[in-house]
């Protein structure tokens, strides 16, 4: 069992270290309105959580994050359990819900039209 966990986090250290590293994302047209209250909501917390490290989802000091190709599930544990100097967000710091919302924002803010 331990040897299987160790294998699991082998994975996701690779998986999101591997899409994390480069600065892909050019750089938005205009500005970002959000269409639902839940992504406007996202904004708002993105701001408050994440903005310092991983500022407009780019490089800083956190890792881009705007095209990290892990799959949500490995993004949310990452949030609940850190990983490097990322640190965990319990339950009680975001919600289940708010870290919904942040993921829709993320994926919102990533479409939006760029130059």
């Amino acid at each position: 069992m331990k040897t299987y966990l160790k294998s699991i986090a082998r994975f996701i250290c690779i998986g999101v270290f591997a899409g994390c590293a480069l600065r892909r994302s050019e750089p938005l047209v205009g500005t970002f309105e959000p269409k639902t209250t839940e992504v406007a909501k996202g904004q708002v917390l993105y701001n408050e959580y994440c903005q310092k490290c991983h500022p407009g989802g780019e490089g800083g000091l956190g890792p881009d994050i705007n095209w990290n190709p892990a799959p949500s599930f490995i993004k949310k544990f990452q949030v609940r359990h850190g990983l490097g100097v990322m640190p965990s967000f319990k339950k009680n710091e975001i919600s289940k819900d708010e870290l919904e919302a942040i993921g829709k924002y993320m994926k919102a803010y990533k479409h939006q039209k760029r130059s």
